[in-house]
C-alpha cells in the first residue's frame, strides 16, 4: 500500500488479534494499538464477569478507536477491535473513512481451544457463543480481507500481508 492506511484487525475473541496485530504493524512499519486498551474499566469488569457487552457499552469504545484511527490517517497504523457487526465497522469508518479491515476467521473448535490455553486475558471462553452470534462477516462493499487463522502466527501474518497487498489503494486509483 503506497499510501499507508489504518488497518483494523477484527474477529471474535481468540482469533489472534493481539498476536497478529503487532506482527502486521511491524511488517508494515506502522504503530500498533491494542483495542482492549480503549475499553473503559466498566466494560472490562462486565466481560470479566462473563456478561456480554451491549451496543451502548460498545459505542464509546468504538469512538475511542475511531479517534485513534482518524489521528493516524495518511500515516498508517494497525489497531485490534472485534468489530463484529457491520454497524460497529460503520461507526469506526465514520471517524476514519479510509480504514481497511483484516477479518481473522477460523473454525470455532480451534478458536475455543486457543482461548482455553491462553493466560491473563479477561475474556472468558464462555462468551465465545455470544461473539459468534453477533458476528457479521465483512460484506463485499466493505474494504477488507478475510484471513484464515489456522497455522502459526508467521503464516497468518504472511497471509494477511498478501491479502492486503491485493487491495486497491484509493490514493493510487
Amino acid at each position: 500500500m503506497r499510501n499507508p492506511r489504518v488497518v483494523v484487525v477484527m474477529g471474535v475473541s481468540g482469533t489472534g488479534k493481539t498476536t497478529i496485530g503487532p506482527r502486521l504493524a511491524a511488517a508494515l512499519g506502522v504503530p500498533y494499538a491494542e483495542g482492549d486498551d480503549f475499553h473503559p474499566p466498566a466494560n472490562i469488569a462486565k466481560m470479566s464477569a462473563g456478561t456480554p457487552l451491549t451496543d451502548d457499552d460498545r459505542w464509546p469504545w468504538l469512538d475511542a478507536i475511531g479517534t485513534w484511527a482518524h489521528g493516524r490517517a495518511g500515516q498508517g497504523g494497525v489497531v485490534s477491535s472485534s468489530a463484529l457487526k457491520r454497524s460497529y465497522r460503520d461507526r469506526l469508518r465514520s471517524e476514519a473513512p479510509d480504514l481497511v479491515f483484516v477479518h481473522l476467521a477460523g473454525d470455532r473448535r480451534l478458536i475455543e481451544d486457543r482461548m482455553a490455553h491462553r493466560e491473563g486475558h479477561f475474556m472468558p471462553a464462555a462468551l465465545l457463543d455470544s461473539q459468534f452470534a453477533a458476528l457479521q462477516p465483512l460484506q463485499p462493499d466493505e474494504p477488507g480481507v478475510t484471513v484464515e487463522v489456522s497455522g502459526g502466527p508467521e503464516e497468518i501474518t504472511a497471509r494477511a500481508l498478501s491479502a492486503l497487498a491485493g487491495l486497491t489503494d484509493p490514493a493510487s486509483a
